[in-house]
C-alpha cells in the first residue's frame, strides 16, 4: 500500500512540474498575444493592414508591440525584457540586400532562385555571413552562373524603402511593396520557443510571430548564413 501511495504522490508531483513547465513556456506568448496588446495598436493602418495579410494567410500565432523611440539605444537585454521576448536571440532583424555583380538582364525580383535584390532575416547577436548566401545561390542555381555573379551587399536605404515600403528600422518581410524573396537563417527556424521578433512595418512598432506559421506563409529559402 505504501508503495502504491507513493507512486501515486510521485505521478501528482511529475504532473505539477509538467503543468508549471507547460505555463512557463506558454508565458512568453499569453503576454505577446494577448487582445489587449492588439486592440491598443489596431489603430494604426500598418498594424491593420499587417495584420489582415497574416491572418488571412494562416498566421494566426502573432503579437504587435509598441517601443520607445530610444529603443535602439538599449542593450538587447533590455529590448528583449520590453517585448517579453523568450531570449535576447529571438530579437531578429530583416535587411535587403543587392546582387552587385548580377548580370545586366538580372534588374528585378521576378526569378526567387537568381533575384536582383533578396531580403534576410537574421538574429541581432548573429552576425551575418555574406559569403554564405553567395554559396547558397550558386549551388541554388547548379552552377549554372558564374559564382562571381553573385556579391552580396547591403542595399541604399533609399532602395531598400522603394523596394520594401519601409524606412529604417521599420524593414519587415510581411507586406513588402515588392515581392522581394526571402532568406530565413537558420538559426531562427531552430530557436526554442519558435517565436521570434522583428522590424512591424514602422520604426517603434515590432512583430512577434510564430516561426514555424511564418515559414508556411512566405516560403523563404531557409540558410545557415550567420555565426555567433
Amino acid at each position: 500500500m505504501r508503495m502504491e501511495e507513493a507512486l501515486a504522490e510521485l505521478e501528482r508531483v511529475q504532473t505539477q512540474l509538467l503543468q508549471r513547465i507547460s505555463k512557463l513556456e506558454h508565458s512568453y506568448l499569453p503576454s505577446s498575444l494577448s487582445k489587449n496588446d492588439t486592440v491598443q495598436d489596431a489603430g494604426t493602418d500598418t498594424v491593420a493592414r499587417l495584420s489582415s495579410i497574416l491572418r488571412s494567410n494562416g498566421v494566426p500565432e502573432f503579437s504587435f508591440k509598441r517601443v520607445p523611440s530610444d529603443y535602439y539605444d538599449w542593450p538587447l537585454e533590455a529590448r528583449r525584457d520590453a517585448l517579453s521576448a523568450a531570449s535576447i536571440h529571438h530579437l531578429c532583424k530583416s535587411i535587403v540586400l543587392v546582387n552587385t555583380q548580377a548580370p545586366a538582364n538580372v534588374v528585378d525580383c521576378t526569378n526567387r532562385n537568381n533575384s536582383k535584390y533578396y531580403v534576410v532575416v537574421v538574429q541581432y547577436t548573429a552576425r551575418f555571413n555574406a559569403e554564405a548566401v553567395k554559396n547558397f545561390l550558386y549551388s541554388l542555381n547548379n552552377g549554372s552562373i558564374a559564382k562571381k555573379k553573385f556579391n552580396m551587399r547591403l542595399a541604399p536605404e533609399e532602395t531598400s524603402m522603394e523596394l520594401t515600403g519601409y524606412g529604417h528600422n521599420a524593414v519587415t518581410c510581411i507586406g513588402m511593396k515588392t515581392d522581394i524573396p526571402v532568406i530565413l537563417d537558420e538559426a531562427i527556424v531552430k530557436l526554442t520557443p519558435d517565436f521570434f521578433w522583428l522590424g512591424g512595418g514602422e520604426v517603434d512598432l515590432k512583430l512577434g510571430i510564430r516561426t514555424s506559421q511564418l515559414i508556411k506563409f512566405i516560403n523563404p529559402f531557409i540558410v545557415n548564413c550567420s555565426s555567433n
